[in-house]
C-alpha cells in the first residue's frame, strides 16, 4: 500500500475542507464568547455532531481495532466504556454544569467553591489531560501517513498540528465546531461503506474462521518487518527472540508464531484472559470499566461542548443524541479488529497493530482500484480523527491558558494560547512515536475519572464540598494517575501487580480520590460557602423557573 497514489489527494482533500469550514467559521467568530463557547448558540444536533467528531480520537478509530486484533475479547470494555460515558454524564453532571454559567472547569471550580487556589490546581489538571491526549492523536497521524505512503514519521503529526492551530487559532469553538460535526460523519462514512466491502469479500472467500482450531496462518506469502521486541514461538516448540528491524518470511499457509503478549491462539482471543493465577486480569477490567465510565465526565474538551448549548435541558438532548451517534460508530472499529484476524496476521508478529483499520482495505481486497479507494477513503476518515479531536483539545486547553496563565481574557490572547498549547505535545508526540495509542488515552481517561469526576459529581450534588476537600482528593487521586502515567510512559518494565496497578491505576486512585474528597471536606466543614445554598439552587433549578 505505499504504493497508493489516492491517500495523499484524500488526506490533502479532508484538510482543504477543515481549513475551508475554519475559514467560514472565522467570519462568525468575533467575541471571546465565540471564542470560548461559541456565545452559548449551538443546537443539540449541531452540538452532538460535534461532540461525536471530536470524541472519536485516533484510540477509537485506530486503537480500538488494534486492540481487539491483538488481545480479542478482553478489550471490548473499551468501546463499550467509551460510549457508555455518556450515560453518566447525562445522569450526573450535563445540565447542571451548563447552568453554572462557567466557560471552563477552573472556571466551575471558583463558582461552585469560591477558591483561586483550587481554580489554579484545576487548571494545571487540564493542561496536563488535555496535552496527554493529544499526544496520541498526533501520532496516529504520522502512524498512518507514514504507513500508506512511506514519508517519515514526523510529516503527519506537524500538519495536523498546524492545521488544527491555524482553526483554533483563527475561529475558536464557533469555527470547529462545524468542523467537527463534518468531520463525524466522515469518520463514520469512512469505515461503514469499507467494512461492507470487507464483510461481502468474506463471505466470498467463504467466510474463514476468526479463530481456526489450529490457529492462524497466513493467507499469502508474507514479509514481516519487527517493530517491538518480542518471543516468537512456533508450533514445533521452537522459539526465537526477535527485535525492531529484524525480517521474517512467511510462506502462504504458514502458522503464525505465538507472540509473547498478544492473544495469538483462540482461546486465548475469545475467553477472558486470567492474567495468570490470581486476580490481576479481574483487577485490571474493573479498572478500565472506571476509568472509560467515569472519565469521560472529568474529561476538558468534553465538558467545555456543554458551555455550549443554550440551556440545561438542551444539554441533556445533546447528550441523548451522542449516546446513539457514538454507539452506532463504536460498532465498526471493533469489526475491523475481527477480520484483521484474517487478512493481516502479519501484524500480531510485527507489533503495529493500530495499523489494521488502514492497512486491512488492501490486503483483503487487493491490490487494485477498489481497495486503494477504501484505503484512501479510511485514510481520509483517520485524518479526519485527528483533526477534530485534536481541535477540541486545543480549544479547550487553549481557553484554560488564556484565562488562567496568560491571564488575558480576549481573542488576541486566545490565538496565543492556542499557539502555545499546540506547541509542547507537538514536540512531544516527535519524540514518543512508539506509543500504544489506546493504553496513553486510557490513562488519560484514568487521570480524569481520578481528578475532575469527584469534584463534578460531588460538587453538583453534596452541599458539603469544600475547596480544601476538593483539592486534597485532586492531588490525592490525579496525583496517583499522573504518577502511573509518567510510570508507563517514562519509567522501566513492570512486572506481576505492580505492572497491573500502574498500566490500570483507575480502580484504586477513583475510590481514593472520592475518599479524600469527603473525609476533608468533613474535616473542613467550615470552609463550606456560605451561598451554597443559592449555588446549589442555580444548578437544579429548571430554566424555566428563571432564578
Amino acid at each position: 500500500m505505499d504504493g497508493n497514489a489516492l491517500v495523499v489527494p484524500a488526506i490533502v482533500t479532508v484538510t482543504l475542507i477543515t481549513l475551508g469550514i475554519g475559514f467560514y467559521g472565522l467570519r462568525l467568530a468575533r467575541t471571546t464568547s465565540d471564542f470560548l463557547v461559541a456565545s452559548r448558540r449551538v443546537s443539540p444536533t449541531w452540538n452532538a455532531a460535534a461532540i461525536g467528531g471530536e470524541y472519536l480520537s485516533a484510540a477509537s478509530f485506530l486503537g480500538i481495532a488494534g486492540l481487539v486484533l491483538k488481545y480479542g475479547v478482553d478489550v471490548l470494555w473499551y468501546p463499550v466504556g467509551f460510549a457508555a460515558g455518556y450515560l453518566a454524564l447525562l445522569l450526573f453532571v450535563a445540565a447542571p454544569l451548563r447552568r453554572s454559567g462557567a466557560f471552563t472547569l477552573p472556571d466551575f471550580c471558583e463558582v461552585r467553591l469560591r477558591s483561586q487556589r483550587l481554580r489554579t490546581l484545576a487548571t494545571v489538571f487540564v493542561i496536563f489531560i488535555g496535552w496527554l491526549y493529544l499526544v496520541p492523536q498526533l501520532q496516529g497521524a504520522g502512524l498512518v501517513l507514514a504507513t500508506l505512503t512511506g514519508s517519515p514519521y514526523p510529516v503527519g503529526a506537524l500538519v495536523v498540528a498546524a492545521v488544527v492551530t491555524a482553526n483554533v487559532a483563527l475561529g475558536g469553538m464557533r469555527a470547529i465546531t462545524f468542523v467537527q460535526a463534518f468531520q463525524y460523519w466522515l469518520k463514520l462514512t469512512a469505515l461503514a461503506v469499507p467494512v461492507i466491502f470487507l464483510a461481502l469479500q468474506w463471505q466470498a472467500d467463504g467466510r474463514p474462521a476468526v479463530t481456526p482450531p489450529d490457529g492462524p496462518t497466513f493467507r499469502t506469502a508474507t514479509t514481516v518487518v519487527v517493530e517491538d521486541r518480542a518471543t516468537l514461538t512456533w508450533p514445533d516448540g521452537a522459539t526465537r527472540q526477535v527485535r525492531p528491524g529484524d525480517e521474517l518470511d512467511f510462506a502462504a499457509g504458514d502458522p503464525v508464531p505465538e507472540v509473547s503478549g498478544v492473544a495469538t491462539g483462540a482461546a486465548d482471543w475469545l475467553l477472558p484472559s486470567a492474567a495468570g493465577d490470581d486476580d490481576r486480569g479481574l483487577f485490571a477490567t474493573y479498572s478500565l470499566i472506571l476509568a472509560t465510565f467515569l472519565g469521560t465526565m472529568g474529561l476538558p474538551h468534553v465538558l467545555v461542548r456543554f458551555y455550549t448549548n443554550p440551556d440545561g435541558a438542551a444539554a441533556r438532548r445533546t447528550t441523548l443524541v451522542v449516546l446513539a451517534l457514538v454507539g452506532a460508530f463504536y460498532l465498526l472499529p471493533t469489526l475491523y479488529g475481527v477480520l484483521g484476524r484474517i487478512y493481516t496476521p502479519q501484524l500480531l508478529v510485527a507489533g503495529g497493530t493500530d495499523a489494521v483499520v488502514v492497512l486491512l482495505p488492501g490486503a483483503a481486497l487487493g491490490d487494485g482500484t477498489t481497495g486503494r479507494a477504501l484505503a484512501a477513503l479510511v485514510a481520509a476518515g483517520a485524518f479526519a480523527a485527528f483533526l477534530s479531536t485534536s481541535s477540541g483539545l486545543l480549544t479547550s486547553v487553549a481557553g484554560v491558558i488564556s484565562t488562567d496563565v496568560l491571564g488575558r481574557g480576549s481573542v488576541p490572547g486566545f490565538r496565543l494560547a492556542t499557539v502555545v498549547a499546540g506547541g509542547v505535545p507537538t514536540v512531544l508526540a516527535l519524540n514518543v512515536s512508539g506509543l500504544d495509542v489506546s493504553q496513553v488515552v486510557g490513562l488519560a481517561f484514568a487521570v480524569a475519572a481520578s481528578s475532575f469526576c469527584p469534584l463534578l459529581v460531588l460538587g453538583i450534588w453534596w452541599r458539603g464540598l469544600t475547596d480544601v476537600g476538593a483539592a486534597a482528593g485532586i492531588l490525592a487521586g490525579g496525583g496517583a494517575a499522573v504518577s502511573a502515567v509518567l510510570v508507563t510512559v517514562l519509567g522501566p518494565p513492570l512486572s506481576g501487580w505492580p505492572a497491573t496497578f500502574v498500566a490500570q491505576p483507575a480502580a484504586w486512585t477513583v475510590p481514593l480520590a472520592f475518599s479524600v474528597m469527603i473525609l476533608g471536606s468533613l474535616a473542613s466543614r467550615r470552609r463550606t460557602p456560605g451561598d451554597v445554598g443559592t449555588i446549589m439552587l442555580r444548578l437544579h433549578a429548571p430554566e424555566a423557573l428563571r432564578l
